[in-house]
């Protein structure tokens, strides 16, 4: 073997020794997940090694009764106890199989849930900077992945653990009659074991890889068989072109799986051969010693075969059982990275709790920010105040940075550079739960949650109760109360086209539910980042016109590319490069003839 290939194959192996420190975690959610499950499946695969291994001793008791019985010797005076205790025994271990199936399952249903809930927390606890990086989206999917299908596992450990009480069981009894009859089980089992380890590294390391073309592949499956995109995949004959694409990434997958799984078995089976091998030789041995007289008895030397046979099949399964853990290990080394992810935008210890009410507002002072990843500033020395009762809003081409500035006002970010004070004190400072209690923010892309009506209003604020009045008085402030009045279950119909009896809402009828959750939190911020796109003109106007009724005495933010609708607002801020080149009421940027006012008479034109 190369140089390249001594140093690939030593890799591999401490890769797979490394994985093995995944397995204590996985220990430990399963205890946290169901203790008493755990404990009741270790005890009874601590009970069926033992019931096994007296059937064992039975069996031979009663086979050497029956021998006595053929040369015409007496049956022995409690032969019928023998056979009733082998019976009795049988149907206890069956039991006890059925019971460890049991736990199993329970444990497994335990398991699945609690680290599902567990990787659905951590990727609500992680900042947008995460959910913008791709290898994060591989790895979120992997971890997704991990939290249900690694089942096997829980299986595989609680198997290795009885398959070892098992091996060590009749393992004794062989050293017992004869030490040098383990010898053979062990040397036959060990190649397969290093060969079963060194594929399961091998499908790791494939599935690894195959991870974002498999990401693709979802993405072809939903983008060709979804209601928003059957539209343009009839129009533009979109169908065969996504359906190639997929099949040509499904037909790569699956020759890597083939490939491996051809190798798997002819190098599997030439190392199961050496195991067989090794199982005669310990059997030919047990023969040979019963020739020469090492048996006092038959019944001892058909308890010494059973002792083969089982030693070597529990040789076998628990190296195999083991590997298969291995292999599994290595699957969670995702899972097991994506729980250490911290998050780069987080509380300091003994964090400020937001300030009830806001006196002086918030104040961005000489901050510039560049996205993760990126060199280029979307904002630059950007100088900002908005104080309470103050409706202000931003405006600018796009990529000016304006949606950049309510990331940062919200905390989904941190500046790059300068600071961004709340009443004077670095923002930084403050608990960030607690400073989004007293924001409602809807963004462009708000979401459209499939539940009903009371619930995607209710989702504005889920830290308490709301009354059925105060779902409807958010409603009402949004102008939703008309589409639910439309609806046929009212507050209880079911939006979207996901679930029954689900009904589906036009862009302007879902935005102005989506506006309900931000009325409903009451909060001291009120921002509106563009929400009102899909809204015509007049609808648009209605929308603001409550808005700045019913943020009076608020702080309120909104970025709108509408002119008609912007001039409504205490202070218009125009950004340009990333920064504030403009501010002013809508008279007095007029009259400066300015940049706003070359916007304003360019979208002016385009309605005369």
């Amino acid at each position: 073997m190369s140089g390249k290939g001594n140093t690939g194959s030593q890799h591999a192996w401490g890769d797979r020794v490394r994985a093995l420190r995944n397995t204590p975690p996985v220990l430990k959610m399963m205890w946290t997940a169901g203790r008493s499950v755990v404990v009741w499946g270790l005890a009874l695969r601590v009970a069926q090694p033992l019931l096994t291994l007296g059937i064992g001793y039975v069996a031979a008791a009663i086979i050497q009764a029956v021998s006595l019985a053929i040369e015409g010797r007496s049956l022995m005076q409690h032969f019928w106890w023998l056979v009733g205790a082998e019976i009795g025994l049988a149907l206890l271990n069956g039991i006890l199989n059925r019971g460890m199936d049991y736990t199993d399952q329970i444990l497994a249903d335990r398991y699945t849930n609690y680290v599902s809930v567990r990787v659905m927390e951590q990727a609500a606890r992680l900042d947008l900077t995460t959910y913008e990086d791709p290898n994060y989206y591989d790895r979120l999917e992997r971890a997704r992945v991990q939290a249900t299908d690694r089942l096997a596992m829980i299986q595989m450990m609680g198997r290795l653990f009885q398959q070892t009480i098992l091996t060590l069981i009749w393992s004794g009894v062989l050293i017992y009659y004869s030490p040098l009859m383990i010898v053979p089980l062990i040397i036959g089992v060990l190649p397969s074991f290093v060969g079963e380890t060194h594929f399961a590294f091998l499908g790791y390391e494939k599935n690894f890889n195959q991870t974002p073309r498999k990401r693709i592949m979802d993405y072809l499956r939903q983008v060709g068989g979804s209601k928003e995109s059957a539209k343009e995949l009839k129009l533009f004959n979109l169908s065969g072109y996504l359906t190639e694409r997929f099949r040509g990434l499904a037909r790569g997958i699956y020759d890597e799986n083939v490939e491996l799984a051809n190798k798997k078995l002819v190098w599997g089976g030439l190392l199961s051969l050496i195991s067989t091998i090794g199982y005669y030789g310990a059997y030919v041995y047990a023969i040979y010693l019963a020739i020469h007289g090492r048996y006092p008895s038959l019944k001892a030397f058909v308890f010494v075969t059973q002792a083969i046979q089982q030693a070597s099949s529990n040789f076998q399964q628990a190296f195999s059982t083991a590997s298969g853990i291995a292999d599994q290990a290595l699957f969670l080394t995702d899972l097991i990275e994506f729980f250490a992810i911290k998050p780069t935008v987080q509380n300091k210890p003994n964090a400020l709790p937001a300030p009830r009410p806001v006196q002086r507002g918030f104040e961005f002072r000489n901050v510039s920010f560049a996205y993760p990843g990126t060199e280029r500033k979307v904002l630059k020395n950007f100088n900002f105040t908005i104080e309470p009762g103050q409706r202000i809003a931003l405006i600018g081409e796009n990529g000016q940075g304006k949606t950049t500035v309510v990331k940062l006002i919200t905390r989904l970010y941190d500046p790059s550079e300068g600071e961004i004070l709340l009443d004077g004190v670095d923002l930084r400072e403050y608990s960030i739960e607690d400073l989004h209690r007293e924001m409602g923010v809807i963004f462009q892309d708000f979401m459209r949650y499939e539940m009903t009506v009371r619930e995607n209003i209710g989702v504005g604020r889920v830290d308490v109760p709301h009354a059925e009045e105060e779902i409807q008085m958010a409603a009402q402030k949004s102008l939703a109360a008309d589409v639910v009045a439309r609806l046929s279950g009212g507050y209880d119909q079911m939006l979207g086209r996901r679930f029954v009896s689900g009904v589906d809402l036009s862009g302007g009828e879902w935005q102005r539910i989506a506006l309900a959750r931000a009325y409903l939190r009451d909060a001291q911020l009120l921002i509106l980042d563009e929400p009102t796109a899909a809204l015509d003109a007049k609808s648009e106007l209605e929308v603001f016109e409550r808005f700045a009724e019913l943020t009076a005495g608020k702080m309120a933010l909104l970025i709108s590319h509408r002119f008609s609708t912007v001039r409504m607002a205490d202070r218009i801020v125009v950004l340009a490069d990333g920064r504030l080149v403009e501010e002013g009421d809508h008279q007095q940027l007029m009259a400066l003839g300015g940049r706003y006012a070359e916007m304003f008479e360019m979208q002016a034109a385009s309605y005369r």
